[in-house]
């Protein structure tokens, strides 16, 4: 058998070797490769000391021992034997976009499914299924999701790192032969190492992503050839996969796509799954958080919604503080009963005015905590996740729902259901605030793996009671951000750090992956909650605006200026949208010297963000060149518009303060290849520019 098989299409194809025995050889990740290609069915020799047989290392999930010397993508073991894994007899079914894959090895008893596919916007993801068929339970130690596969060459990689306050922030470093392994056990996405990252090689660069919110690991090995394998996968803790007699473990999904756009447009045309089926204008948003914090007045809210509708604002979303007797965060999570101290006619008056005013009402949930100063933990003690014999870890005062149990999740979810049954509203901010610690069942087995599934199955039911409700993912920010919660959300929250300065790094990182009018970023107070920087209203502004827009102050607390000026920004932004969040055209480039650019461009109208973050270090900044990608736009254009009318500028000489009121005319090629000559700009200042093209 020497079966070759190409899933998806050129530009963007993953060819496959079938073998009698062993994992399907990937020939190459790139153009399509013709079965009748006489080269690509050719099997190569080792050297003389290797294997009589050939055994390729270039493969999708290898398994070790058995000829294999690499990193293996799937171990286990039943009582210590059967460690060794041999599947043959290969079988292909090819259903629409979809590729399966069927085996199994005989001798351990054990079968594999591998699904691959091909999806919107050029983008090839994988998934994997191993059944136990034998009479004893197998120890499942790693099962990955996938494996990509890297030509030979220098290569390079891209991840994030971070922490609360800092997420995203982009690393790249160069790859050697040596073994690369991330690996997060937190139980959620993590600050620190999400499964999102880029790597190059050949002349091939990939982005690459698990659809997965609990622990994962992605291995980056150099096969003996120079070629390179990553493979990604959810990560176990000790004997948490154990598979009975007839029991499968189905893989989280992983992804791979040729850059930038083609992730977008897969998360925009595939993953979302919007009520209605598709996505209405983006809400402008007012979250009541850093407004208000636990000080819930129905007066006050009141009166901010009001001074919020005068703004412009379409959302008003009620955070934490409206249930039990939550006045700090020590208490009451799992008490999902409405405040009658804050609200003693429930929370009805506040959504019907917030409603009677044109908004859409969001409410604050953290389903999956409970506080042990509450009356669920009084009640039930014994449900949250917990170890027999070891302490309760707080972290932030609270402790995690044992949601793998029925009773747990079903509690769970009518409490959430009574809320949302009896009340007009239209989203839910889905916060989660905290690691795992001592995930444990009550039979002391570890339940990581479970708790997640556990947490979409909620999710699932909620939108399936709910299906007009949109859901936002928040986790202490940008901690559970993946294309696994995304699946089931349509918003996420990228930081609780609203600071612009910072947000500029942030937004770029978690830009690579999602596309602008998913990621919620609001317009907060000055001095900066988290930092205590003050930066100007139009700086705060432009740095949002790109996005899924909000607010996160009280509006009564700005001056008449500070108002008018923000309902100026929510106008522009509006009218903006449509080029925004709906042409795809979006584009984000590496910051030089200090200076921060990203856009969004149309056949009409093209929109330039920029922002100086720093200093600059150079006497003059370098012309302002345009992304390659929009050469194929071409004509002729001016600036129409620039905000704020009064930049920041250090210097500014007449025929840039003529380009820049429009009155030259300009070649999209030039701007692209020379760039705009635009004046150097203050530290921490930004500027937002509209182009319109030309009439014929």
């Amino acid at each position: 058998m020497n079966q070759i098989i190409t899933v998806g299409e050129a530009p963007f194809a993953l060819n496959l070797r079938l073998h009698e025995a062993g994992m399907p050889e990937i020939i190459a990740l790139g153009d399509a490769v013709e079965a009748h290609e006489p080269l690509a069915a050719i099997t190569r020799a080792s050297r003389i000391n290797g294997m009589d047989e050939a055994v390729p290392s270039n493969v999708i999930l290898p398994t070790g021992g058995m000829g294999f010397f690499g990193w293996p993508a799937i171990t286990g073991h039943r009582q210590g034997r059967d460690f060794l894994l041999d599947f043959s007899d290969w079988k292909m079914l090819q259903t629409g976009n979809r590729t399966r894959l069927s085996a199994r090895d005989t001798v351990a008893q054990i079968a594999i499914q591998i699904e691959i596919a091909s999806h919107a916007g050029g983008v090839i993801s994988m998934a994997s299924r191993l059944t136990n068929e034998g009479s004893l339970p197998y120890q499942l130690d790693r099962c990955m999701a996938g494996t990509f596969r890297l030509p030979a060459g220098q290569a390079w990689i891209e991840h994030f790192t971070g922490s609360w306050g800092r997420e995203f922030q982009t690393r790249r470093e160069k790859l050697g032969t040596a073994l690369w392994v991330q690996e997060n056990r937190r139980g959620r996405t993590s600050h620190d190492r999400p499964p999102m990252l880029f790597v190059e090689s050949g002349g091939l660069k990939l982005g690459l992503t698990l659809a997965w919110s609990s622990n994962h690991q992605i291995a980056v090995d150099c096969a003996d050839d120079g070629a390179r394998l990553v493979h990604l996968g959810a990560l176990f803790e000790p004997g948490e996969c154990l598979l009975g007699p007839g029991d499968t473990y189905e893989s989280p999904r992983a992804y791979a796509g040729a850059d930038v756009a083609s992730l977008h447009a897969f998360v925009r045309e595939e993953l979302l799954d919007w009520p209605g089926k598709a996505m209405k204008p983006r809400p402008v948003t007012l979250n009541t958080w850093e407004g208000n914090y636990f000080d819930h007045k129905l007066d006050a809210l009141k009166a901010q919604a009001s001074a919020a509708a005068e703004l412009g604002i379409e959302r008003f979303v009620l955070d934490d503080g409206w249930f039990g007797r939550r006045d700090d965060d020590t208490s009451s999570l799992g008490d999902w009963d409405i405040d009658p101290r804050k609200y003693p006619s429930g929370l009805k008056p506040l959504v019907d005015h917030v409603t009677g005013l044109g908004m859409e009402f969001g409410i604050w949930f953290e389903p999956e905590m409970i506080n042990p100063n509450s009356e669920l933990f009084r009640a039930y003690p014994d449900w949250s996740l917990q170890a027999e014999g070891r302490p309760l870890l707080l972290s932030r005062n609270q402790l995690v729902l044992d949601l793998t149990r029925p009773e747990v999740s079903d509690y769970i979810f009518n409490k959430m259901h009574a809320v949302l049954s009896t009340h007009d509203i239209s989203y839910i901010k889905w916060d989660m605030n905290r690691d795992l610690t001592h995930a444990a069942g009550r039979d002391g087995r570890a339940r990581t793996d479970a708790q997640i599934r556990a947490v979409y199955a909620l999710m699932d039911s909620i939108r399936a009671a709910h299906p007009d409700v949109e859901i936002e993912s928040c986790a202490s920010g940008g901690g559970r951000v993946d294309y696994g919660v995304l699946a089931r959300t349509h918003r996420v929250w990228a930081s609780d750090c609203t600071d612009a300065l910072e947000r500029l790094e942030i937004q770029r990182g978690i830009s690579r992956f999602l596309p602008p009018e998913i990621i919620g970023s609001h317009v907060s107070a000055v001095p900066n909650h988290q930092t205590g920087r003050r930066h100007s209203l139009s700086f705060r502004a432009i740095v949002a605006m790109a996005y899924h827009f909000g607010v996160e102050l009280n509006p009564l607390e700005m001056t008449d200026g500070e108002r008018a000026e923000m309902a100026g920004f929510i106008e522009a932004h509006k009218r903006l949208r449509p080029v925004l969040h709906e042409s795809g055209a979006n584009f984000f480039c590496e910051p030089l010297d200090g200076r921060y650019l990203w856009g969004a461009a149309s056949e009409e109208k093209i929109v330039l963000f920029i922002a100086q973050a720093t200093q600059a270090v150079s006497e003059q900044p370098a012309p302002l060149r345009l992304p390659e990608k929009l050469r194929t736009i071409g004509g002729a254009w001016r600036i129409t518009n620039k905000m704020p009318d009064h930049p920041a500028f250090i210097r500014i000489h007449d025929d840039q303060r003529r380009l820049l009121a429009g009155e030259i005319s300009f070649s999209l090629d030039a701007a692209i290849s020379g760039g705009l000559p635009l004046p150097m700009m203050m530290p921490e200042s930004a500027l937002l520019l509209e182009l319109d093209r030309e009439d014929d």
